[in-house]
């Protein structure tokens, strides 16, 4: 059975909401100052959709590997390939499901892991795709009354408890862990604060 693509009717006007666009440069700005990313590294975008996060840190990497579930939003993304400021390679993938057999410099995600039920499951499969020393920039919801989402895109989670979240991390074996605020977004259903988590392995 074909997996459903929750953002089938969204994926084109994705980045006409501007809530979203700045909640994603905010996430970037941050992931920039905490983290030194160099021209030889190779990344991947968990949950890229269309590509806004990694459209941001293109330019100081050398590759970035967009790994998404949703065609649409991964079809809008290779509409804009040449734009972006780095090698891209684009998989439709469930990494809650299957593996990727490759190595990364780091993982970067805006806003995905609130889809994902098992987050300790995800957070092992990021440990054994980075090498040595690679980081993780993980942004998500803090804890929310469900409110956030108007329409079913999957999700799993009303957001985290940072506490847990960072718990999580540290079990799998992440190291210098951090875990800060990057955004607010404000909607008509209330005010949404997004963190973000960065560590090493």
């Amino acid at each position: 059975m074909e997996e459903k693509d929750f953002f089938k009717h969204k994926a084109q006007d994705y980045e006409k909401e501007v809530k979203k666009v700045d909640n994603v440069k905010n996430i970037a700005n941050l992931i920039l100052k905490e983290i030194t990313y160099k021209e030889d590294m190779h990344l991947m975008d968990f949950g890229s959709g269309t590509g806004l996060l990694l459209s941001n840190i293109a330019p100081y990497v050398s590759k970035i590997t967009a790994v998404d579930i949703s065609e649409s939003m991964s079809k809008v993304l290779n509409d804009k390939k040449d734009k972006i400021h780095c090698v891209l390679d684009i998989k439709k993938i469930d990494l809650s499901k299957e593996t990727l057999n490759k190595k990364f410099d780091g993982i970067i995600s805006s806003m995905t892991i609130h889809h994902i039920e098992n987050i300790e499951k995800i957070f092992t499969t990021f440990y054994d795709m980075l090498d040595a020393k690679g980081s993780i920039a993980i942004a998500d919801l803090d804890l929310e009354d469900g409110s956030f989402h108007t329409q079913d895109t999957g999700i799993f989670h009303f957001g985290f408890n940072r506490d847990e979240f960072l718990g999580i991390a540290q079990k799998v074996g992440f190291k210098n862990l951090k875990i800060q605020t990057a955004s607010i977004i404000k909607k008509s259903t209330g005010t949404y604060r997004v963190f973000l988590l960065t560590g090493i392995k």
